[in-house]
């Protein structure tokens, strides 16, 4: 067995425990640790991602519009959904090897300037079929930036902080669904509802200011990309689903289970996430503002939960933080879902708390994911995993849009629970990765 230690370039050293406070501790120790090239990653990543689901937003809000406008059933409506995460499958499998094989930072770019482009096409869509044709070719985009910005931050994160680090990566997601709330408020207060939805999609040309940022400020973890340079499977797709041997573990039952968790997970968020607009308008009768207003304290408990699930993630492990809020989010949709008519304002607490679990359950994603695969296939494996799951889970809100002209959207919706029953049968099949260093 060598014994020659690794080149110290490719190290990172943890200072002793002295029982004194290091610039690591505190509320926003996790931040200062990145150190200046890190928090410019966390910052491009961040603005990708708030960006990402702002774009992503602009659908779900003018939902009841584009029916109108269209003439669309529940089950048409929910299609667009669907094609949008199947096409995020492909190419989120699609940007991890490429952020493989040319660098973090480059597929960030090209993932973002893909959303953006087609977000503003759906815009201009003429006929149904065409804005079906151009969400599904924003879902490119959409699918790719995830998971090459979380890689991008977790390279740079110490194993101590990275929970919580990506945890904040992924609360961008809460500030651009408020983002997103505002301006449809906005929008559709002003504009008559033929237009209105057109304007929500142009805005979604925002993210090209944050790409010229990016390519300027800017650059992959030198570590970890000093270490994917050299191995002979830097991009390899085929290396995720190889078996193990006695010498060497593979990755095919890391992957399977991997993307049975990402399905559970996201089936259940995108079912509440696509339908709850819907769900106000339609059938609690809520106005726009007062939709607006409901939303506001389901984006408020989602953002602290990615803040809070980020920082559980580190405490209690990867593991046992989604497993925690796959039970509380489950929980929280058979409430939500079952609320009698005329208790709106009991609907506006719940709103809160159903946000928060079925966001803190995602904080650990980014880590989680990136942990379980090597430097090499690291945005292959998570590229393909989340967004595969993404995928398969678009059956959830489809099948919500079909059941709701029976059951109602608000019965529909318990339907996202059994998601959150398979990522806690998935977590079986997986180790524990807190602590792990990523090179």
């Amino acid at each position: 067995m060598s014994t020659t230690p690794p080149p110290p370039s490719l190290t990172k050293e943890t200072p002793p425990d002295t029982g004194e406070p290091t610039v690591q501790d505190g509320a926003f120790g996790w931040l200062r640790a990145l150190g200046p090239r890190g928090r410019r990653a966390f910052g491009g990543a961040f603005g990708g991602y708030g960006l990402d689901s702002y774009d992503y937003f602009t659908l779900p809000l003018s939902m009841v519009a584009l029916a109108a406008y269209f003439g669309l059933d529940s089950g048409q409506t929910g299609l667009f959904t669907t094609v949008t995460l199947i096409v995020s499958a492909i190419g989120g499998a699609v940007a991890g090897v490429v952020a493989d094989r040319i660098g973090r930072v480059r597929a960030l770019m090209i993932t973002v300037v893909t959303y953006a482009l087609f977000t503003v096409a759906c815009g201009f869509a003429p006929n149904y079929e065409t804005l079906l044709v151009f969400r599904a070719l924003q879902g490119l985009g959409f699918g790719g930036e995830w998971a090459v910005g979380a890689i991008l931050v977790a390279e740079y994160a110490s194993p101590r902080h990275r929970g919580r680090t990506l945890g904040a990566v992924q609360s961008a997601w809460a500030v651009g669904w408020g983002l997103a709330v505002v301006v449809y408020t906005l929008v559709f207060q002003f504009l008559g509802d033929d237009l209105a939805w057109r304007v929500m999609f142009w805005t979604g040309a925002l993210p090209a200011l944050l790409v010229v940022w990016v390519r300027r400020r800017v650059q992959d973890a030198p570590g970890a990309t000093a270490v994917r340079e050299k191995s002979a499977d830097k991009g390899r797709f085929t290396a995720i689903f190889q078996r193990g041997t006695a010498g060497a573990p593979g990755l095919l039952r890391t992957t399977c289970f991997a993307v049975l968790l990402s399905t559970g997970v996201q089936g259940g968020y995108y079912t509440l996430a696509t339908w709850v607009p819907t769900y106000l308008k339609s059938e609690r009768g809520l106005s726009v503002v007062g939709t607006g207003g409901y939303l506001t304290f389901l984006i408020s408990g989602a953002f602290l939960g990615y803040l809070t699930g980020g920082h559980l993630t580190d405490r209690l492990g990867r593991k046992r933080n989604i497993l925690l809020f796959a039970v509380l989010s489950a929980a929280c949709i058979l409430t939500y879902a079952n609320i009698p008519s005329g208790a709106n304002t009991l609907l506006l607490v719940l709103g809160f708390p159903l946000g928060f679990c079925m966001s803190a359950i995602f904080s650990g994603f980014g880590s989680f994911l990136s942990e379980l695969y090597p430097a090499a296939v690291r945005g292959t494996g998570q590229g393909f995993t989340y967004n595969t799951g993404r995928a398969v889970g678009a059956v959830f809100p489809t099948t919500v849009g079909f059941l709701a002209d029976s059951w109602g959207v608000g019965g529909a919706l318990v339907f996202g629970a059994i998601g959150y029953a398979l990522a806690a049968v998935a977590l079986l099949g997986l180790p524990e990765t807190r602590g792990k260093e990523l090179l």
